[in-house]
């Protein structure tokens, strides 16, 4: 598995309200890894994540996840997909919430008490939804998800709103899975959550601007962190456009 890929996009294009905002993209994650989606609001990093789960309409390309076309019927059970807003209940407790999802993939209470606890919310497992901050709902949307014991896990932006200790538990979490077989793709617009990846797609304007390893990032560009290696891409990618005009 770890030699795969979990997701193959190729000449990705996609066009929202007649403009275009991925403009023929090409990408491989692998398998087996956290990859880093990373870039400013705006990139084109929720739109990709959309067309990987197959909700976005795509006016040209191909988007194969799993071996299988995005949206495929057999990829339901397979993703699991964490929206930036949280998408679940307010009305119910965060356990039917999270008993709801995972049982439309055929899982039962083991796997709901595990998500709860991976998740740290098994202290408030029976509070109802809109009692919790805002924090909180989005780790039970990252609970409703992990109970399905996906094979790839798609995040936008998962840690926003997360205090630190949080942020470093949920990362922890996300090598976990990786370590046990799954795939991630997680997008930040964070640049310090760089370093925590495996591999990072660096995005700017429906466009890649990088896709290595952290430490190929910063030897390509010669900086110190993650933030001053995309500054320093978007700053060789506008003198190139200068060059050519």
């Amino acid at each position: 598995m770890m030699n795969t890929a979990a997701i193959v996009i190729d000449d990705l294009l996609v066009r929202r309200g007649g403009v275009v905002v991925i403009p023929g993209l090409r990408v491989c994650v692998p398998a087996g890894q956290v990859v880093g989606l990373l870039g400013p609001s705006g990139s084109g990093k929720s739109t990709l994540m959309r067309a990987v789960v197959g909700v976005q309409k795509i006016a040209g390309g191909t988007v194969t996840v799993l071996g299988q076309v995005a949206g495929s019927p057999a990829l339901r059970s397979r993703v699991g997909y964490v929206t930036q807003s949280p998408s679940v209940y307010a009305d119910l407790t965060v356990r039917a919430n999270v008993a709801y999802f995972a049982g439309l993939v055929g899982q039962g209470s083991d796997a709901v008490d595990k998500a709860l606890a991976e998740v740290d919310l098994s202290a408030v497992a029976d509070r109802k939804v809109e009692r919790l901050s805002g924090g909180q709902r989005s780790r039970v949307s990252l609970a409703a998800a992990l109970a399905g014991d996906p094979e790839l896990l798609v995040l936008d932006e998962p840690t926003v709103g997360l205090d630190p200790v949080l942020r470093r538990d949920l990362w922890n979490l996300f090598h976990r899975l990786a370590g046990a077989g799954r795939s991630l793709l997680v997008s930040s617009h964070v640049m310090d959550e760089a370093t925590r990846c495996d591999r990072l797609l660096l995005m700017r304007d429906g466009s890649l601007l990088s896709d290595s390893t952290p430490d190929e990032l910063l030897a390509r560009t010669g900086a110190l962190d993650a933030e001053a290696a995309f500054l320093h891409l978007i700053d060789t990618a506008a003198d190139t456009a200068k060059e050519v005009v």
